[in-house]
């Protein structure tokens, strides 16, 4: 397989982009050389990466994963670009991150990764649970950091954060749905619809306070902890969902295919941060954490 670095970084910048031009500009290239690169790598992959349609393009499924495994080949040549040197190497400890489940299911695993890569003889113990119990563990000093939707805090008065990524909302629906053809949806669109209700990490309280801006609550026609269950439900037609594009894949497992549509209304975002407790001084582990999280940020 002959696949070039160059490739891969214009593979990313339209994935990112949704458009061939707008990635082309975005890497400084034409977009003729964007065009024959993507083409290179579907060749030489020998899967389809992109949907082409006249408003630009989608990735396939196999485009998501090869996504995700170009975007860790680029962590990758960061970190020796960078000269991990002798002193990250060696560097030791322990570090207690909290984390909540959408944080670990979709945001997580890429700095994990780098962070082990920088410093292997650091131990990363991770503590899942939910956001209130893990800002219990944060203010009592039981974990040295957390990961976490940080726009929903309540300890605000001991916790700082900084955040790392912020997710617009959107609407998903089955690419059959009467709205499916509208460009721009307005929540009174869907004020009549089933509702498929997400109850995990405060996603519930996310949809019900959107909702609230009407005269009376959505129609709840499912209520799920699982993320697929919500795909699976949404791609058969049994309903619609509000949900951060963080999460947002347009594909059940059993292969339904889901769209997301941005409201025309403002919607509350879903931050994404790192929150210690204020007026903390970091162990030598817990600032480098903090530094990869930031390097990863930018």
């Amino acid at each position: 397989m002959n696949i070039t670095f160059r490739q891969i970084r214009y593979f990313i910048a339209v994935a990112e982009a949704r458009s061939v031009s707008a990635g082309s500009t975005a890497v400084g290239i034409s977009q003729s050389a964007v065009t024959d690169a993507i083409r290179t790598l579907e060749f030489e992959t020998g899967v389809k990466l992109f949907y082409r349609h006249p408003k630009g393009v989608t990735l396939t499924r196999e485009g998501h994963k090869f996504l995700r495994h170009a975007r860790s080949i680029i962590g990758a040549v960061a970190d020796l670009a960078g000269g991990v040197g002798h002193e990250q190497a060696t560097a030791t400890g322990s570090v207690r991150i909290g984390v909540t489940p959408v944080v670990t299911g979709y945001f997580l695993s890429d700095i994990l990764s780098r962070f082990r890569r920088m410093f292997p003889q650091i131990t990363v113990t991770i503590v899942e649970d939910k956001r209130d119990y893990i800002e219990h563990l944060l203010v009592g000093g039981e974990i040295d950091l957390a990961v976490l939707i940080v726009s929903n805090l309540v300890q605000t008065a001991a916790i700082d954060y900084e955040v790392l990524l912020r997710s617009d909302c959107r609407a998903w629906l089955a690419p059959w749905h009467p709205l499916s053809e509208v460009d721009v949806l307005s929540l009174s669109d869907l004020e009549n619809e089933p509702v498929i209700a997400l109850a995990l990490d405060e996603m519930e309280g996310l949809i019900e306070g959107i909702w609230s801006k009407f005269s009376h609550p959505p129609q709840i026609a499912y209520r799920t902890s699982s993320m697929e269950g919500v795909r699976s439900l949404v791609g058969t037609g049994a309903g619609i969902t509000i949900l951060p594009q963080l999460v947002y894949r347009p594909w059940s497992l059993d292969g339904d295919r889901i769209i997301a549509k941005r409201p025309r209304e403002a919607l509350p975002t879903v931050d994404i941060g790192v929150a210690w407790r204020r007026l903390t001084r970091h162990s030598e582990p817990a600032t480098l954490f903090m530094e990869a999280v930031q390097e990863q940020r930018r």
